[in-house]
């Protein structure tokens, strides 16, 4: 998965991908298959989650498109800290005996928590990456073929990380399916 699909959907009608990209294009495909085929409903996942998206598909299609369109975010009011930066300040909790730790530390507690989260990242890179495209992979396959021979076999071989076990799992399955099943179980690149 490329960073670009954190913007992108996906719809599905009766195990048939019908469209895929912004939002806003998504939803007017659907409109239009709706308005198409009375039987049947699509399911829209966001490419990024591969969790399911609610879309209101009341009107014509330019308003649906517009309802989805993003608007450019409005620039954020500058506030404490260092904006230029990108400093966000939030709220952490933590016990007394950390807080003294953080302390202690050269820089500060900023400092030092900034430190921790770079090494985190650095060390588990690839774990996190590997955890969030096989949950990714489960959310989409438990939304669209939940009901298929082979899924609980097929979510089986998904955790246990065996390939070869899962694509076996999932040769009954609709074509555009399984290829969205194994395009989410594809970790992103670093």
């Amino acid at each position: 998965m490329n960073p670009s699909t954190s913007d992108t959907y996906s719809a599905f009608l009766e195990g048939r991908r019908l469209a895929a990209g912004p939002l806003s294009e998504v939803a007017v495909a659907v409109l239009r298959a709706q308005g198409a085929q009375a039987h049947g409903a699509a399911l829209v996942l966001r490419d990024a989650s591969g969790q399911a998206a609610d879309l209101d598909l009341r009107g014509s299609e330019e308003a649906v498109a517009a309802r989805y369109t993003e608007a450019a975010p409005a620039p954020a009011p500058r506030g404490r800290g260092r904006p230029k930066l990108g400093v966000v300040a939030r709220e952490v909790t933590l016990l007394p005996a950390h807080w003294d730790w953080l302390a202690a530390q050269p820089g500060g507690a900023s400092v030092a928590l900034r430190k921790l989260v770079h090494e985190a990242r650095r060390d588990g890179g690839e774990r996190d990456r590997v955890r969030q495209a096989r949950d990714r992979a489960y959310h989409a396959m438990s939304a669209l073929a939940s009901h298929l021979a082979g899924f609980e076999e097929a979510s089986r071989a998904l955790f246990a990380g065996d390939h070869g076990r899962l694509v076996a799992q999932m040769a009954a399955w609709p074509d555009d399916v399984r290829s969205y099943v194994l395009q989410l179980a594809e970790p992103a690149p670093d």
